[in-house]
């Protein structure tokens, strides 16, 4: 954390002192300039950074509920793991809440949407179209619904984490009640999770760019947040077993964690081209400046980005041998993980700051911070309760799982 913080410090100084000076004075006149500042960077990379490591933790309660819901046995020797990478949900969710709400006291641009002169008939900045949506960004309505899909993610995870260790002394038909209110909540949780999660990354990510419009966003959103979560499981148990303090996880579930990688980056990759050709194809042209601004400011980060996330899981996790294998988890693993990241940063970056892009001091500086921190956190919870979660109808079979 300490070296983030310093590189971000770096940044600061390079920008005021070295850098461009027209750049470093954020609120001069018109809206190019709004892109420019330091400032400007200083929020995008803020809302990015809260958006992926919150997101990861949205994904691991996510995967913690539906494993009861699947009444799944093999992941069983995995949930406090899971459980304990969902205790970030509410820091990256309140992050990106901040972002949002300083926005609307004018401490950056990151959000169109937020001038009210476009809203205005009689202003030259009037715009019919996002006039159009302004029932929809109404502001008792916007964060009304954002704090009540945070809301009810962090009761959830803060039940499910809190029944688990309650779960650990129950036995009988104690322990058969317990695991079938989980089941239930489970299941109500998915389904509010499924409507929400998309209004969320539209609400926080797909508003900068108030013009455009995609009906797969949320479901691209997810796969980024659900690859990132599992990459997580798996350093941690590659991490936790180099230390002998996972003895009950045997070959067989560090490979289903590793099919989990290799499957849900062919999702991502699926979703990724599904978005990408339908708008590119159509050639709408609303549409397709989404993407033509992304290939005319960012094409090398663009296409790297793709290309890394599709082909190394691809490649190096396609035999059974590889997902055993802790030295390919973990270098695809982390290859993978930053460049989902990059691709956090391509959903943001381009409304915000246009071309005015970097990846320097603030930005690796910032990523280090949070990362630094995320693993704190983890590690946090993780030493907070035993790593196996007993009190479960399906630990004997979990423990004894073999594929």
């Amino acid at each position: 954390m300490g070296l983030g913080l310093l590189l971000i410090l770096a940044g600061y100084l390079w920008h005021t002192f070295a850098g461009d000076h027209a750049a470093a004075h954020d609120g001069a006149a018109g809206h190019e300039d709004h892109h420019a500042g330091w400032g400007q960077r200083f929020w995008a990379n803020l809302l990015v950074n809260g958006y992926f490591f919150g997101g990861i933790g949205l994904a691991a309660v996510f995967f913690y509920a539906l494993h009861f819901a699947a009444q799944a046995a093999w992941s069983q020797v995995f949930l406090r793991i899971f459980s304990a990478v969902g205790t970030f949900l509410p820091i990256g969710m309140g992050i990106v809440l901040l972002v949002i709400a300083c926005g609307d006291l004018h401490l950056h641009h990151l959000y169109h949407w937020m001038d009210g002169d476009l809203y205005d008939k009689a202003s030259p900045k009037y715009d019919p179209i996002i006039d159009h949506k302004e029932p929809y960004f109404n502001r008792l309505f916007f964060y009304g619904r954002l704090l009540i899909f945070m809301a009810g993610w962090i009761y959830y995870q803060n039940w499910s984490r809190k029944n688990s260790m309650q779960g650990d002394l129950l036995r009988g038909n104690d322990m058969i009640s317990n695991w079938k209110r989980n089941i239930r909540n489970a299941a109500i949780f998915l389904v509010f999770f499924g409507f929400t999660s998309s209004v969320y990354s539209w609400d926080a990510i797909m508003s900068i760019d108030t013009h455009w419009f995609s009906t797969l966003f949320g479901w691209y959103n997810f796969a980024g947040w659900w690859i990132g979560a599992i990459i997580v499981f798996n350093m941690l148990v590659v991490h936790l077993k180099s230390r002998d303090q996972l003895e009950f996880v045997n070959p067989s579930h560090v490979h289903d964690l590793g099919k989990w990688m290799f499957a849900v980056s062919f999702l991502w990759t699926y979703l990724w081209f599904s978005q990408f050709m339908l708008i590119w194809y159509s050639n709408i042209g609303e549409e397709v400046v989404y993407y033509a601004q992304r290939w005319e400011q960012y094409r090398g980060l663009f296409w790297i980005t793709m290309v890394v996330n599709f082909a190394f899981p691809m490649l190096v996790l396609m035999s059974r041998d590889s997902k055993r294998n802790k030295s390919f988890l973990l270098f695809t693993g982390l290859l993978i993980f930053f460049f989902h990241w990059t691709d956090t940063f391509l959903l943001v970056m381009p409304g915000t700051v246009g071309e005015h892009w970097n990846i320097g001091g603030l930005e690796i500086g910032m990523f280090l911070f949070f990362l630094s921190f995320f693993i704190f956190w983890v590690f946090r919870a993780l030493s907070q309760a035993p790593l196996l979660q007993k009190g479960h109808p399906f630990l004997e079979e979990s423990l004894h799982h073999h594929i």
